[in-house]
């Protein structure tokens, strides 16, 4: 898992480890970490137009420098990098500048511009500056910043977008919430972000996680002082754990039966890709339960799932392990029968789709003892709290995945750019493997299934649906990266459809077993 913290813990952590070393050897550290990550981005090529072996000799460094301590990384870093040659410009932005950064900063042979004035006294413009350079450093605002920015740091943020440098957070992305990745009006866009000590939730949660790039963990000595963490982003190594494997005394049964009620004779197709996401997801066998229609389709493409056609009981469906309701099922009276039958047993349920539908009108429904998984898109969760819109929950994900598994009693998995999952009492995860080409028809069923054979399987509702999001958009990358994907060009970037995840699957799985 890659832990992340929120503020208040980083702080205390902070104080705790800064009573134990002498004054400012934490700043250096920092420093000491983000200028080394600039240097291999100088001598790689990837900062701006320098070329591969062309070093940091020379090279052109820009830095935004706020106020707070971020600012004086960036002024430590800075002077590190104009020890090594660099050309580096300290762009001064706050209504203070650390003394002792811009004093070490001048020393090494920087130089700083009053970046609230058109121009210094040399004649030089903060926007000159941010155009020639060939890495720009972020250090205008640091985990304490909250709103979108200020001028003139926007102004700065702005120009540093246009520019070609490579743009380099220091901690965190300037204007992006720490805590909730929440980005309310101007924020930097980071193709790097080198972060101390711990990994920010907003680091890891859209919109905060688009203007992050990616992220690199600089170590300063917090680990022993660090509490629990509020947010984690899994790895294979964890979904590795949390997948069920067969033994040798496995059979179809002890490896989990999940029942599927999904389709209906209107709609059929979330039917047929929710039984494919169960087998493909390791199930022993499943058994689907629909009406007439979509139990034919079922029996023509999974001739290995056990179907029985269905009114309003599911009586003769026959045991299972688990189930997986709503894909395709409609929202009326028969629907909400079948619903009621499912989550008035003892059995793990996974509840998407239509189904989310009626227990947004039946929230009582949701108040059981087993465990209970949700899967809703925005919309879907907007509908099932109240006073609330899918646009609020996109724009803080994090405070509505949370909230919802609080008020519903329920394992929450959050759909969209980024997605997360919530249960009471435990840290949210995040989905590290998302792609937007799932965007597509017939995915989310594809994720049932197979977050449903997990929980057939006896895997612990929190581990199922982290394991089923990683593993469903490994797929999807799979898809899209395979040999039927690419063009005569070594174009990756065709569409998929959902059932090209499901094909995807057994790669997914694959790559966590070496």
């Amino acid at each position: 898992m890659r832990n992340a913290h929120e503020v208040a813990k980083v702080r205390a952590a902070e104080r705790e480890l800064m009573a134990r070393l002498p004054e400012g050897a934490l700043m250096r550290r920092a420093a000491a970490g983000l200028a080394s990550v600039c240097v291999r981005l100088l001598v790689s090529g990837r900062a701006g137009v320098i070329g591969p072996g062309e070093g940091v000799y020379g090279s052109r460094v820009a830095l935004l420098v706020g106020g707070g301590d971020n600012g004086g990384d960036a002024l430590y870093a800075g002077a590190s990098l104009a020890r090594r040659g660099a050309r580096v410009t300290a762009l001064l932005a706050g209504s203070k500048t650390h003394e002792g950064g811009l004093a070490a900063l001048r020393a090494a042979g920087g130089r700083s511009v009053d970046a609230t004035d058109a121009a210094d006294v040399t004649g030089t413009s903060a926007v000159t500056e941010i155009e020639a350079a060939d890495l720009i450093i972020d250090g205008m605002l640091g985990i304490g910043g909250r709103g979108g920015l200020r001028e003139p740091h926007a102004t700065l943020a702005g120009h540093a977008a246009r520019a070609i440098a490579t743009v380099v957070a220091c901690d965190l992305p300037s204007g992006v919430d720490a805590d909730t990745g929440v980005v309310t009006g101007a924020a930097v866009r980071a193709d790097v972000t080198v972060t101390f000590g711990t990994y920010k939730p907003g680091l890891f949660v859209d919109p905060g996680a688009a203007h992050a790039g990616v992220v690199e963990l600089v170590d300063i000595g917090l680990g022993p002082y660090l509490d629990d963490p509020d947010v984690c982003l899994a790895q294979a190594a964890d979904v590795d754990l949390w997948v069920p494997r067969p033994e040798r005394e496995s059979n179809k049964y002890r490896r989990g039966v999940p029942g599927v009620v999904a389709g209906s004779e209107t709609f059929t197709g979330a039917a047929v890709l929710s039984v494919g996401g169960a087998l493909h997801g390791g199930a022993g066998m499943v058994r689907f339960a629909s009406a007439e229609h979509s139990a034919e389709l079922v029996r023509h493409r999974w001739p290995e799932a056990v179907t029985t056609v269905v009114g309003e009981s599911l009586g003769e469906v026959g045991r299972v392990n688990a189930w997986v309701a709503g894909p395709g099922l409609g929202t009326d009276e028969r629907a909400e029968a079948l619903l009621a039958e499912v989550l008035g047993s003892d059995l793990p349920v996974l509840i998407d789709a239509d189904g989310l539908t009626v227990v947004a009108r039946r929230r009582d429904l949701l108040w059981r003892d087993a465990p209970t998984v949700l899967t809703p898109h925005a919309g879907e969760l907007a509908r099932l709290l109240d006073d609330t819109d899918a646009d609020q929950v996109e724009a803080r994900r994090l405070e509505h995945v949370r909230r919802a598994a609080e008020e519903l009693g329920s394992t929450v998995l959050l759909k969209g750019s980024t997605t997360v999952i919530a249960e009471v009492g435990r840290a949210v995860r995040v989905n590290p493997t998302g792609t937007p080409r799932l965007a597509t028809a017939g995915s989310g069923d594809v994720l049932s299934g197979l977050i449903g054979a997990f929980l057939a399987a006896r895997v612990p509702a929190m581990d199922a649906a982290a394991a089923g999001a990683y593993l469903h958009g490994l797929a999807g990358r799979l898809a899209t990266a395979g040999p039927a994907r690419d063009d005569a060009s070594g174009d990756r970037d065709a569409p998929i459809t959902a059932y090209d995840v499901i094909e995807g699957l057994p790669e997914a799985f694959r790559t966590l077993c070496g």
